[in-house]
């Protein structure tokens, strides 16, 4: 998606450790024009795989996911990194590291929000290593749902993310392809 790529090499910051920073329009502050081209992306990329529901993880997979549901007419339920008081302990629940912020997350869906007729759409902001989609893939397999395909909108292709995923049969669908953040410079997949 070469808005999303302009936008990154406009507005993103490369950080040390392959960090790459987006928070002036995706995971701080939102841009929903930009969200909302995002959604219509994704429409279009997975708009004949019967998508019943989409699942992300709070709180950067939100914005994306809910522009995406919208433009499929789905509902949307985000993974809660943190349980709340009015969450019951009827959830399913999967281990997810965090590369960027070095802690282990207990991530939990309500049983009520996914079940085996399913056909379930997991959108993400990154996929690095892959650590959150795998714990959201281990949460549908819990709830005997199908993962009809998995969409991102950055990916840092040099890390192992995709191929994992890819490994494992996922049709794995990212807006913007990093290559490389070598030299403090965006380079993406041709």
């Amino acid at each position: 998606m070469k808005l999303l790529e302009d936008r990154i090499v406009k507005d993103g910051t490369v950080l040390s450790g392959d960090i790459l920073k987006v928070d002036t329009f995706l995971n701080h502050q939102v841009d929903p024009q930009l969200m909302n081209l995002i959604g219509k992306e994704f429409k279009k990329l997975f708009d004949k795989n019967n998508i019943t529901r989409i699942l992300t993880v709070e709180s950067s997979g939100i914005a994306p996911a809910v522009l995406t549901g919208l433009q499929m007419n789905v509902p949307v339920v985000f993974a809660r990194k943190h349980k709340s008081v009015t969450m019951s302990d009827n959830a399913f629940v999967s281990d997810v590291y965090s590369y960027t912020k070095k802690v282990t997350n207990h991530i939990s869906i309500d049983k009520r929000f996914i079940n085996s007729d399913d056909n379930v759409l997991i959108i993400d902001d990154f996929l690095a290593n892959g650590q959150a989609v795998h714990g959201l893939v281990d949460i549908i397999h819990q709830a005997k749902a199908n993962v009809s395909g998995i969409g991102i909108v950055i990916e840092k292709s040099f890390q192992p993310g995709r191929k994992q995923l890819e490994k494992d049969g996922f049709n794995v669908k990212s807006l913007a392809r990093i290559a490389s953040l070598d030299n403090n410079k965006v380079t993406f997949v041709e």
